[in-house]
């Protein structure tokens, strides 16, 4: 399954950055990490999906958006 990047801004996802993160069965996706960049204020999901689509589905299912979201690729490990 394609490893996805999916990048916010704190100020644009609000309180919902203190609720644990789940995975998403009825969209296919598995959270697999959470990274936060204290000096741009962007918090960065690291995701496994089936497509990017998907992801702004199940963001659309929280009235929420994405700064970004990237397709990448694990280079080792």
């Amino acid at each position: 399954m394609p490893l996805y990047l999916d990048v916010h801004k704190i100020s644009h996802i609000g309180d919902i950055v203190n609720t644990p993160i789940k995975s998403d069965e009825d969209f296919g996706i598995t959270h697999i990490n959470t990274f936060f960049n204290r000096e741009s204020d962007l918090f960065y999901y690291l995701l496994n999906a089936p497509s990017r689509a998907a992801i702004e589905n199940f963001h659309s299912k929280f009235n929420l958006s994405c700064d970004s979201i990237m397709e990448i690729t694990k280079m080792s490990g």
